[in-house]
């Protein structure tokens, strides 16, 4: 008779997950225990829980399939919170084991009590206490539906002695959760009406998220019935942007004044899988028809006129028939004469100016972007690595990019990686780390070694909060507290035993993310970059503009104008001499 841990390990390798992250615990054992004695399953050690959930999560969201993470009672699983609540607000498929102390103590205040039930709650589609043997057949298959089905974080809490438990294989069904298929899409009268607005308007731009996977030959259609320019989220980057002759770049915070102007110029405004939260980027006077498959998300952005519940694919295939050819392409035309322009300016910006030092972190990431192969998995840290990878990666449809894009948390773009290369073994990885992000969990380098994880990191190392300190420019902000004093990366990488270098002169920059590149290990590369770029959204509020006066005010006064004029150096000298 196999133990409840024993049966758990059967009921995931039938329904197709091959390997788990986490780090051992006492309370854990019974389960990394039956891992062991599988054969089947593979245990993916990292140095902090952390690392596990978000490794997880990067894996579910490149692979579509239910990934794994586990951690021991108390401190052990409380670990696992932040990169948990990022796969859920990822909408990605994971589930947490998450280890509780013995039974009989519950409630006792006893060594590393919490309650897991409780703290799991709010970032999870399903959290239980598994508190007898006999009840774990159940709960785990339905913690393996919700996560499946839901999209989202599953967490199952069991108590150490639970997992050694004795229980007949007749309480297991031994049939595998695999997530169902559906076809998805409103109804004719829903349809019809979504298409009497498209049809009647005459500036019709369509907005783009993470629901357009999978359905790009459709949107195109669409695009080319409507003559529509197509404006993408970040999350809708890898879905839309290539082989996109509608493509008129992204808009938001990190995005390009040409998405942001296709919008706002817009009569008719089609939002397809994408719950962009920033307001004040929507149109003010448009109609709006939003497509999503959850309906508690339709018109919570901006007011829509009609909303249509279901799969972005499904739904435009039964759209477009009731749809009429436009034949008027000004507003395309003007949009796509705007991104030419503003493609340009940015492009212009990711060169070797003239060797001058720090690096521009714009040449890092083009040059990354240049040398990366066809069918690279890039992550990336929140803060201003998103802003590069956001703006200089370029998506050919084999390309894969995730990162923390709805729950914007540091310290991601490592442990990304990590899942993403234990996902795909044969891949290059590559992750844009922030000097900040990476440190948070700067032990997660050995994991690349001790795993046997060929990742390319390129550290973009400008000794600050980069991103804080700009939000802190617009807020008329001195910039206070974002200093960080760095080692050399390289040499630290060294020192693990990983390949490292540090990159200080534009002239090495290409030559050692060759190198990088082409090594068969880890890899990291340290690149000394400018610090006060500065990253300006495509519109610029007036409350933004009098908060940077304010800022430049106090700066000088605060005996600090050698920042300012920092500052002006590196953004408004190289201009002129160009």
């Amino acid at each position: 008779m196999a133990t409840v841990a024993q049966h758990m390990i059967s009921a995931l390798q039938v329904s197709g997950v091959s390997r788990v992250y986490g780090l051992p615990g006492d309370s854990l054992n019974g389960f990394t225990d039956a891992i062991r004695r599988s054969g089947a399953i593979t245990w993916e050690h990292v140095r902090h829980e952390e690392a596990a959930a978000f490794a997880a999560a990067a894996d579910a969201a490149l692979t579509g399939r239910l990934a794994v993470c586990a951690g021991s009672c108390g401190p052990g699983n409380l670990h696992l919170v932040n990169g948990l609540y990022d796969a859920q607000r990822t909408r990605v498929p994971v589930l947490a084991v998450a280890a509780h102390i013995p039974i009989g103590e519950i409630g006792s205040g006893y060594f590393q009590e919490t309650h897991p039930e409780e703290l799991f709650r709010e970032c999870s589609v399903y959290c239980e206490l598994i508190s007898s043997p006999q009840s774990a057949p159940r709960v785990v298959e339905m913690a393996m539906r919700a996560a499946i089905e839901e999209n989202g974080v599953a967490v199952v809490v069991i108590p150490g002695e639970v997992f050694q438990s004795r229980l007949s294989g007749e309480r297991w069904s031994g049939r595998p959760v695999l997530p169902s298929r559906s076809v998805l899409r409103p109804d004719d009268s829903t349809l019809r009406r979504a298409a009497d607005i498209l049809n009647a308007g005459s500036r019709v731009t369509i907005l783009g998220g993470a629901g357009t996977g999978g359905a790009h030959a459709e949107v195109m259609a669409l695009a080319d019935t409507l003559q529509s320019p197509v404006v993408h989220a970040f999350r809708g980057k890898e879905h839309l942007e290539y082989d996109n002759p509608y493509d008129v770049g992204m808009t938001g915070l990190l995005g390009y004044a040409s998405g942001y102007k296709a919008i706002k110029e817009a009569d008719v405004l089609l939002m397809l899988g994408t719950d962009f939260p920033y307001t004040q980027f929507y149109p003010e006077d448009a109609a709006v028809v939003q497509v999503d498959i959850r309906g508690s998300h339709l018109g919570r952005r901006t007011p829509v006129d009609v909303g249509m519940v279901g799969s972005v694919k499904d739904t435009i295939d039964a759209l477009l028939p009731l749809l009429s050819r436009k034949a008027d392409r000004t507003h395309l035309d003007k949009s796509l004469k705007h991104y030419r322009r503003t493609r340009e300016s940015l492009d212009s910006l990711a060169v070797n100016d003239r060797d001058r030092t720090p690096i521009r972190p714009e040449y890092v990431a083009g040059v990354v972007n240049r040398l990366a192969t066809d069918d690279a998995v890039f992550t990336f840290d929140v803060g201003s690595p998103t802003i590069w990878a956001a703006r200089y990666l370029t998506m050919n449809g084999r390309r894969r990019l995730t990162g923390s894009f709805t729950h914007g948390t540091m310290a991601c773009a490592l442990p990304h990686a990590i899942g993403a290369q234990t996902a795909y073994r044969g891949r290059q990885v590559i992750a844009f780390a922030g000097d900040g992000g990476l440190t948070m969990l700067f032990g997660e380098l050995i994991t690349l070694l001790q795993n046997d994880l060929p990742v390319k990191v390129i550290v973009f190392d400008n000794s600050s909060l980069n991103f804080v300190e700009l939000e802190m420019k617009a807020a008329g902000v001195v910039n206070f507290g974002t200093d960080l004093k760095n080692p050399d990366f390289g040499a630290v990488a060294r020192a693990m035993g990983i390949w490292g270098r540090r990159v200080e002169q534009p002239g090495d920059l290409e030559p050692a993310i060759e190198e990088a590149f082409a090594h068969e290990g880890p890899a990291l590369v340290d690149v000394v970059v400018a610090r006060q770029e500065l990253t300006i959204p495509p519109a610029v509020s007036a409350e933004q503009a009098k908060g940077f006066t304010l800022y430049a005010i106090r700066t000088i006064l605060a005996g600090r104008a050698d920042e300012l004029l920092d500052l002006v150096t590196t953004n408004v000298a190289r201009r002129i001499l160009d």
